[in-house]
C-alpha cells in the first residue's frame, strides 16, 4: 500500500506541475492532495515522511487561500496562460538551487528557508525571461502589468511548487541524516 500512495502522490505532484500551465487554481489543490497521499503511507506501522496534521494544516490553509484568490480575479486574468510555462519551470528550478542547502547545513529550518527563498526567486527571475520575448512584453516591467500579472500567476507557482518542496526536505531530513 504504501508504494501505492508513493506512487499516487508522485502522479498527483506531476499533474500538479502541468496545471500550472493549463489552470493554475487546481494545481495547488493536486498538489496538497499528493502531499496527503504521502502523509498516509507507512512502512511497518510507521510514517515513510514526517508529514504531521500541522503541516497538512498549514498547507491547507495556504491552498484554500490561494485557489480562492485565483478564482475571485476577473476572467481574463484568470483564464490567461501566457508565461506560465517559465513561471513552473523556474519555480522547480529555483526549488532544486534552494534545496542544495542541505549540502552544507543539517539545520532543517535552514533547508526549508533555502527552498522557499530558491522557489520564490525561480518564478521571478522565470517570468523575468518571459517578458524578454516578444509575447512578453504586454506584461513586462514598464507595462504597468507587470507584478499584478506576476502575482496572480505567481502565488499559485510558489505553493504548488512549494508543498512538493515540503516533502522532499522531509525526505532529506530523514533519510540522508547519516551522510552530514
Amino acid at each position: 500500500m504504501a508504494v501505492f500512495l508513493i506512487i499516487l502522490s508522485c502522479l498527483l505532484w506531476v499533474a500538479s506541475i502541468w496545471l500550472l500551465t493549463e489552470r493554475q487554481g487546481i494545481a495547488p489543490v493536486l498538489s496538497w492532495l499528493g502531499l496527503g497521499a504521502i502523509r498516509l503511507a507507512s512502512r511497518d506501522g510507521y510514517h515513510i515522511l514526517p508529514v504531521n496534521a500541522t503541516i497538512l494544516t498549514a498547507w491547507l490553509c495556504m491552498t484554500v487561500v490561494v485557489t480562492l484568490v485565483s478564482y475571485l480575479q476577473p476572467e481574463p486574468i484568470r483564464r490567461q496562460t501566457r508565461g506560465m510555462g517559465y513561471i513552473a519551470v523556474g519555480a522547480v528550478a529555483g526549488m532544486a538551487v534552494g534545496l542544495l542547502a542541505f549540502s552544507f547545513t543539517t539545520s532543517l529550518g535552514v533547508l526549508y528557508t533555502s527552498m522557499i527563498l530558491g522557489c520564490v526567486a525561480g518564478i521571478f527571475f522565470g517570468f523575468l525571461l518571459y517578458t524578454r520575448t516578444p509575447d512578453g512584453r504586454a506584461v513586462g516591467i514598464g507595462s504597468g502589468h507587470f507584478f499584478q500579472y506576476l502575482l496572480a500567476k505567481g502565488f499559485p507557482a510558489a505553493i504548488t511548487v512549494m508543498q512538493i518542496g515540503v516533502a522532499i526536505v522531509l525526505a532529506i531530513a530523514v533519510y540522508n541524516v547519516s551522510a552530514l
